[in-house]
């Protein structure tokens, strides 16, 4: 007679084919160890494996856990895809999605499964966002990775103080972290996250969506700044947040409303959210926030939230900076040399700073340009960043020392470009 305790341990073909196909079918992709689906991506990406980093306590970046356990069960290895779920249970254990594999692995002993989530009774919301997550994260581990010869088309030209700078991917659920390698982006860490419950491109409060574009880290909250804000209701960010400045100055021109969009934690029961589950605001895991709150500089660091992130060659983004610093110059040089026709000739005919039209512009400063005997503008400190799925907006911010006859001042200046008349023209213009 069949030992039963050794006879539950196996995993029929059929068993296999149910709980594998269950999982991804959630995640819409084949799975195949060690023969990977070709990229799909533009020729200067090559496809990358997941980077060999570990979590906080020393065990490998969930994904890899969720490829292996996966890798076990198309094996038909009940048990060595229980021990590996069981190891990313051990390194995070209010991972749900972990819980629920484990589950299915379980049931499938006693029977074929033919969904992910066989679990009697759960809420079908809560079983979809786990469904979804897994999706979301096996599409992560089979994305490509940027190699050195690729960087992101928005990180045009850092200025040299900021150290690092995010960019947000809404649709593969990943922020990226890239370090300023002497002036040139270079790839180091990415990580899972959630975005709004609307999905993207917000434009009114309540909307419950993420908005797009270039903006910057305004502050660190800490759990503790945290608990002293919002009492209990902190909890809902778990480690701390970063808020960024949203609406930003493009925004409010175009109408944007809303507050309080900010990089946060996840509550400490739960390990990882769905990949559609705030308010707006993008959340992570609470040891990534933390990795991530390392690098930040408030008031420096960019957060620039695309839909895709896209990715180019090196040369390209360095001929279209050369381009535009040479635009920038020419603003400079006309201005600085009284000639005020040509330097009003830099601004865009729809442009607007404030409340102030262009002809209430020009009018300003033929009368300040009026009362000058010389000028001196330097400019320094330039970061400029593609606007994302905005190709034809440049967010250009520098440091602006301007001296008069009459008058010196230091300021923060940030513009708005965008082509017109074969050339680059200032939109929008105003200082921090």
């Amino acid at each position: 007679m069949a030992d039963p305790a050794r006879t539950g341990r196996r995993l029929s073909a059929r068993a296999a084919c149910g709980v594998l196909g269950g999982i991804l079918a959630a995640a819409g992709i084949a799975f195949a160890m060690g023969n990977r689906p070709a990229a799909t991506a533009a020729p200067v990406l090559a496809p990358v494996r997941i980077p060999a980093v570990n979590g906080a306590n020393g065990s490998a970046v969930p994904e890899a856990l969720l490829v292996k356990t996966l890798s076990e069960i198309q094996h038909k290895r009940l048990d060595a895809a229980l021990s590996e779920i069981e190891k990313v249970i051990q390194a995070y254990p209010n991972f749900r999605l972990a819980h629920l594999i484990k589950g299915d692995l379980l049931l499938a002993r006693a029977r074929p499964l033919t969904e992910f989530g066989n679990v009697r009774g759960a809420p079908r919301d809560q079983l979809e966002d786990l469904r979804e997550e897994a999706k979301a994260r096996l599409a992560r581990y089979h994305q490509t990775r940027p190699t050195g010869h690729a960087v992101p088309k928005y990180l045009l030209q850092l200025r040299p103080a900021q150290r690092h700078a995010f960019i947000v991917d809404t649709s593969g659920a990943t922020l990226y972290v890239f370090e300023n390698r002497d002036g040139k982006p270079r790839y180091i860490a990415d990580y899972y996250i959630a975005i709004g419950k609307n999905g993207v491109d917000k434009f009114r409060e309540g909307d419950k969506k993420t908005p797009l574009g270039v903006y910057h880290v305004t502050g660190n909250l800490p759990r503790e700044r945290l608990n002293t804000l919002y009492g209990k209701l902190s909890e809902l960010y778990g480690a701390g947040a970063l808020p960024i400045n949203y609406p930003n100055e493009w925004d409010r021109r175009q109408g944007r409303t809303g507050y309080g969009i900010w990089l946060h934690g996840t509550p400490f029961d739960t390990y990882s959210r769905a990949p559609r589950s705030s308010d707006g605001c993008v959340a992570l895991t609470n040891e990534d926030l933390e990795q991530i709150t390392k690098t930040v500089q408030v008031g420096l660091t960019p957060v620039i939230i695309t839909e895709r992130i896209e990715w180019v060659q090196p040369e390209a983004v360095e001929r279209y900076t050369r381009e535009l610093n040479k635009v920038l110059e020419s603003w400079r040089a006309d201005w600085a040399s009284l000639n005020t026709e040509k330097y009003l000739s830099h601004y865009a005919q729809n442009f607007s700073s404030g409340k102030k039209t262009r002809s209430d512009w020009v009018e300003h400063k033929r009368k300040v340009n009026g009362t000058k005997s010389w000028i001196k503008v330097g400019v320094s400190n330039v970061s400029m960043y593609l606007h994302p799925g905005q190709e034809e907006i440049v967010v250009v911010t520098f440091d602006q020392d301007y001296q008069s006859s009459n008058l010196s001042q230091r300021s923060r200046k940030r513009q708005y470009w965008v082509p017109e008349a074969g050339t680059w023209k200032v939109i929008h213009e105003g200082a921090l």
